[in-house]
């Protein structure tokens, strides 16, 4: 079974965070400059929380708040659901899909080591089957 380590060994290993007192506007501007859905929101080297989209459309659209005067502490998902480096991705895919979520962060022993999405899964296991299909063909062959 493949795991969150083998899928996090074929992503770039940077991190993209904000503070809980950032701006959401400034949230944003990094989500746009980085071409991404979410940031983790770090209190110092701690993980306190996640900002996605979908917390920009539920809990500052659709309330009429101010993006540059809200702070991101007010609308991020605390207490996000993590994943070890050692879960499966199929463990992954079941838990994305069960609390309808986007984005797991990957912890170890209180450290953040980095974050997976559903697209990266789902191109992983695409990739996975590609390969597997690859090694039963030249199997057949041979």
């Amino acid at each position: 079974m493949k795991t969150v380590q083998q899928l996090l060994s074929t992503k770039s290993a940077q991190i993209f965070s904000v503070t809980e007192n950032s701006s959401v506007l400034d949230a944003l501007k990094v989500m746009m400059e980085k071409n991404i859905s979410a940031l983790m929101v770090l209190d110092g080297k701690r993980l306190v929380g996640i900002f996605t989209e979908r917390d920009y459309a539920r809990k500052i659209i659709l309330h009429g708040k101010s993006s540059a005067e809200t702070a991101i502490k007010e609308v991020m998902t605390a207490q996000p659901i993590t994943v070890l480096p050692s879960d499966g991705i199929d463990f992954c895919m079941g838990i994305m899909t069960d609390k309808h979520i986007r984005h797991l962060p990957v912890m170890q022993e209180q450290q953040l080591l980095g974050m997976v999405s559903i697209g990266d899964v789902v191109k992983f296991i695409i990739e996975d089957q590609k390969q597997t299909i690859s090694q039963l063909e030249s199997y057949i062959s041979s």
